[in-house]
Formats: C-alpha cells, sequence, structure tokens
C-alpha cells in the first residue's frame, strides 16, 4: 500500500516537473525572468514542488512498506 503511494506520488511529481520545465519556455516567462532576472512564482512552485514529490515518491516506492512479512 505505501509503496502505491509512492508510486502515484512519483507520477504527480513528474507531472508538476515536466509542468513547471515546459512553463519556463513560454513567452510570458521569458519577459518575467528578462525584466526581473528570476521565474515567476508559480513556475519555481511547480519546478521545486514536483521535483521534491518526485523524489519523495521514488524514495518511498522503493524503501516503503518492505519490513513486514505477509500471511
Amino acid at each position: 500500500m505505501i509503496r502505491l503511494v509512492g508510486v502515484m506520488l512519483a507520477v504527480a511529481g513528474g507531472v508538476l516537473l515536466w509542468t513547471g520545465l515546459n512553463a519556463r519556455e513560454s513567452l510570458t516567462e521569458r519577459a518575467t525572468q528578462a525584466l526581473t532576472g528570476k521565474y515567476s512564482e508559480n513556475t519555481t512552485l511547480y519546478i521545486a514542488g514536483g521535483g521534491a514529490a518526485l523524489a519523495g515518491g521514488i524514495l518511498l516506492a522503493l524503501l516503503g512498506g518492505g519490513s513486514r512479512k505477509r500471511r
């Protein structure tokens, strides 16, 4: 059960990361970065949150819930 949650978290994190990386290349995002020198708050949250969820999901899927024996 815990590993399934890890896989779902990893998939959701991958989608968020992909969305953030694609948003980084949009015209408005490039203009914002040219004017302010940084990405918008939403893009930064997508990239950071997606990367964290992806890493946490992978760790949970690989290491979670394996210590109990099934009957």
